[in-house]
C-alpha cells in the first residue's frame, strides 16, 4: 500500500483480464484517470512498471483483486537478494552490497522469484482486495457502466473508486526524523516511526537471579539457537511468511520442546556451566533488526535486559551461535559458514549421521557449505561485527515462490489441520506419529530436522548418542501451525495462558514488526508458548503463590491451571540507529527503516460523471454565479426604490395601528 494524495485518489475502474489490456490504459485513454484491477497472475514487475513509467498521472490507484489465483506460478516482489545491503562483507573491500548473494546472477539468488516491488517508488497507491464479495461488486459495477463503447468513456458517467489514505512521511528516514523530533508551538507532529518490536529469549536450564549484575563473575557458556519470528508482504496484515520463516520459527519450538524434556536438569550435563539460549529475533526482514540490537546489546553488556536479574552475557559467553533459517525443503539442508570451525565440523558430523539412521527413516542429506555464500540470515548481524566469530546457519535450496507474500500460506506449506485434542506435551514414539499424519505432511518433515537438531545438540550437551524411539511431538507442530497460519484461538494458545482468559481472535496472529505502540500479537504469543514449553512444572503450587515471575500460571494442555517455573523473557527490537545518538544515517551500519503515518483508511465506489456532464455542471454554477452577482449589485443600487425607508424621520402614516389588548 502506498500514499494517495491528501484529498484522495480518484480512478474509474478498468479490469485486466489479460496482458493486451494494459494498452487501453497506456495508449487510447479517453477518460482518466483510471484504477486498473489487476489479478495476481499478472500482478508483475513488467506490467506495474509499464503503469509506473508509462501511465503518469493517468493511472491513479491500481487494486490488486484476489481472483484468479490458480493462474498464478509465483508471487513475490521482495528482492532477489533480501537484505542485501546490510549482510557480511568482504574484508578490505569498499563495496555496500553484500557478497552473500549476486543479484545479477538469478540462479544463485536466494530468491529467485523477486521482483524488487516491494522497494520500488511508485507513483500511485496499490490497494489488495481479499473480499470476494467486493470483488464481485467492483467487477460488476465496472460490467454495468464501463465495459462497453470505450471510446464514449468521455461522453458518459463511469463506475470509479475513491480511496484515502494520506501518508505524511517524506524524502528519507533521516528528514522525517528530524521533522518529528521538531518541537512547535510546545507539540510535536509525528511523520513516521522507527520500526520497533521485541526479541523473545528462553534459557534450557535456569539462570542464577542475581543481586549484583557483575560480569567479570560470569563463566557461563551457551549455545545460542536463533530464528526469525517476523515476516512481510506489499500489503499490511496480510504475510503469514508460512514457508518464509514459520518453518524455521516451528523447527525451533519443536527443538526446545524436545531437549527440555530428554534435559529436565542441567545436573545431567558434563559441563555444568553450559547452557542452551533459545532466542527468536523480530524484525529480521527488514535488514536484520532483531539481531542488529542482539549484537549492540552483546558489545555493551547490556543483555539480557537488566529487569531480569541476570547477569550480563557477552561474545565471549556464547561457544557458537546455530541459527535455524528457512527450510523449503526438508529433505537436503546444508550447513552454512564463513569458514570451518570446530564446533560446527562436530554439528555437521552429528547431523549427518542422525539424519541418515536407517531406525529413524529421517532420510535428510546433510551438507557443509563453507564460504560467502550464505542466505539472509540473523547470522550475517554476528559476522558483521566479527568475521571470525563462531556462527553457523541451517538452510534448504530456496523454492519459495511466494517468498515474503500474501500467498505464502498454509496452502503454500500444505497444511492440514488434524486437530486430533491428544496430548501434544510429550514425546511420541517413531511408529505413533504415523497414525495421524503421513510421511509427506509438514508436520512431518518438521518433526524429522527438529528431532535431528535436537539429537545433535543433546549429544553435545551429554557427550551421549542419542538412542531412544521418542522423537519430537508432531501433535505440537500440528498445534503450532494452526495457531500460526489458521486461528490465534486454538488450543496451544489457550494453554500458554491463564485459564478461563477470552478467547483470542479467529484470525492467525499478525507477524510484521510494526512500531512501538503497536499490538505485536505474535511476540505475546511466543513469549508465553516459550515460557509453557520451556517450563519446569511446580507440584502443590496454588495460583496465589504463584503470580510472580520467574513463576507464572497456565491453563496447561488440561485447562485446569498449574503453576510452572519459566525462563523466558523480551529484549527490544530496535535499530541501534535510533539509539545512538548523532548516528550517520549515510553509514549502512545499522538499520534505519521507519513506517509513515497515515489518516484512516476510507475507500467508496460511485459513478463518476462524464467530463461532458461536469463541464455543464461547471458552466451552469459559473453562470448562476455571474447571475447572482449581478441582481446582487442592481438590488443593492437601487434599495431605497426596492425598500422603504423605516428610519427615524419616516412617514408612519401607512402602518396600521396596533390591535388594542
Amino acid at each position: 500500500m502506498y500514499t494517495t494524495t491528501q484529498s484522495g485518489s480518484v480512478g474509474a475502474l478498468h479490469l485486466i483480464e489479460e496482458k493486451s489490456d494494459f494498452d487501453f490504459l497506456l495508449r487510447s485513454l479517453s477518460a482518466p484517470p483510471y484504477a486498473p484491477m489487476i489479478p495476481p497472475y499478472l500482478f508483475s514487475r513488467e506490467n506495474i512498471m509499464r503503469l509506473k513509467n508509462e501511465g503518469g498521472r493517468n493511472i491513479s490507484v491500481v487494486l490488486l483483486i484476489d481472483s484468479n489465483t490458480d493462474k498464478m506460478t509465483n508471487f513475490s516482489h521482495e528482492l532477489q537478494c533480501p537484505n542485501q545491503y546490510s549482510g557480511i562483507f568482504l574484508p578490505n573491500s569498499n563495496s555496500t552490497e553484500s557478497p552473500t548473494c549476486g543479484a545479477n546472477n538469478q540462479e544463485g539468488t536466494w530468491n529467485p522469484w523477486g521482483t524488487g516491488l516491494l522497494y520500488e517508488d511508485l507513483p500511485f497507491p496499490v490497494y489488495y482486495v481479499p473480499d470476494q464479495d467486493e470483488i464481485k461488486k467492483l467487477i460488476k459495477c465496472f460490467e454495468d457502466f464501463n465495459n462497453f463503447d470505450y471510446a464514449s468513456h468521455s461522453r458518459r458517467s463511469l463506475c470509479a473508486i475513491e480511496v484515502n489514505t494520506f501518508m505524511s512521511a517524506a524524502v528519507s528516514t533521516e528528514v522525517c526524523m528530524r521533522r518529528t523530533k521538531f518541537i512547535n508551538n510546545l507539540g510535536r507532529t509525528r511523520y513516521c516511526d522507527p520500526l520497533e518490536g521485541k526479541n523473545v529469549f528462553a534459557t534450557l536450564f535456569p539462570r542464577k537471579i542475581e543481586n549484583r549484575l557483575d560480569y567479570a563473575a560470569n563463566q557461563e557458556k551457551y549455545i545460542m539457537v536463533t530464528c526469525r519470528l517476523d515476516s512481510t508482504s506489499m500489503f499490511e496484515l496480510t504475510g503469514l511468511g508460512a514457508m518464509d520463516s514459520l518453518m524455521g520459527f516451528g523447527t525451533l519450538v519443536s527443538v526446545a520442546h524436545m531437549l527440555k524434556l530428554l534435559l529436565p536438569d542441567q545436573s545431567i550435563l558434563k559441563n555444568r556451566q553450559l547452557n542452551v539460549m533459545f532466542v527468536i529475533l523480530n524484525g529480521e526482514s527488514y535488514d536484520y533488526i532483531g539481531s542488529q540490537k542482539l549484537v549492540f546489546d552483546l558489545e555493551n553488556l547490556a543483555f539480557p535486559p537488566r529487569y531480569t536479574r541476570n547477569a550480563p552475557i557477552a561474545f565471549d559467553n556464547i561457544e557458537f551461535v546455530l541459527d535455524l533459517n528457512t527450510f523449503d525443503e526438508i529433505s537436503s539442508i546444508r550447513l552454512h559458514s564463513i569458514s570451518e570451525f570446530p564446533q560446527a565440523k562436530e554439528l555437521l558430523s552429528k547431523l549427518k549421521r542422525y539424519g541418515s539412521r536407517k531406525e529413524y527413516d529421517f532420510n535428510i542429506e546433510f551438507n557443509s557449505s563453507l564460504g560467502y555464500e550464505m542466505p539472509p540470515s540473523s547470522i550475517q548481524s554476528f559476522l558483521r561485527k566479527n568475521i571470525s566469530f563462531p556462527a553457523c546457519v541451517l538452510n534448504a535450496p530456496p523454492t519459495n515462490r511466494y517468498y515474503h507474500s500474501i500467498y505464502d500460506d498454509e496452502v503454500n506449506i500444505k497444511f492440514h489441520y488434524a486437530n486430533t485434542s491428544r496430548d501434544y506435551t510429550q514425546l511420541m514414539s517413531i511408529d505413533e506419529a504415523f497414525r495421524y499424519f503421513p510421511a509427506d505432511s509438514v508436520q512431518m518433515k518438521i518433526r524429522n530436522i527438529s528431532s535431528v537438531v535436537a539429537m545433535a545438540l543433546y549429544e553435545m550437551l551429554t557427550y551421549e548418542n542419542y538412542t531412544s524411539n521418542k522423537l519430537a511431538n508432531p501433535l505440537l507442530i500440528d498445534e503450532f501451525l494452526y495457531c500460526f497460519t489458521m486461528s490465534a484461538d486454538c488450543p496451544l494458545f489457550k494453554a500458554a495462558s491463564k485459564p478461563n482468559s477470552l478467547p483470542a481472535l479467529q484470525i492467525p496472529p499478525n507477524r510484521y514488526i510494526s512500531v512501538a505502540g503497536s499490538p505485536q500479537e505474535s511476540t505475546g504469543w511466543t513469549y508465553r508458548i516459550l515460557g509453557y514449553l520451556l517450563s519446569n512444572k511446580l507440584e502443590n503450587i496454588s495460583e496465589s503463590k504463584c503470580n510472580y515471575l520467574p513463576r507464572h500460571w497456565f491453563a496447561g494442555f488440561d485447562g485446569k491451571g498449574e503453576c510452572r517455573f519459566t525462563t523466558q523473557n523480551y529484549s527490544l527490537a530496535l535499530s541501534p540507529a535510533f539509539i545512538i545518538e548523532d548516528y550517520n544515517w549515510t553509514s549502512g551500519e545499522y538499520s534505519t527503516w521507519t513506517e509513515s503515518t497515515w489518516a484512516p483508511f476510507s475507500a467508496r465506489m460511485f459513478l463518476r460523471p462524464s467530463r461532458l456532464h461536469e463541464t455543464i455542471t461547471f458552466s451552469i454554477g459559473c453562470v448562476v454565479l455571474v447571475i447572482s452577482f449581478c441582481l446582487i449589485y442592481i438590488i443593492s443600487t437601487r434599495a431605497e426604490v426596492l425598500f422603504e425607508d423605516t428610519g427615524p424621520g419616516a412617514s408612519t402614516d401607512a402602518l396600521a395601528p396596533p390591535t388594542a389588548c
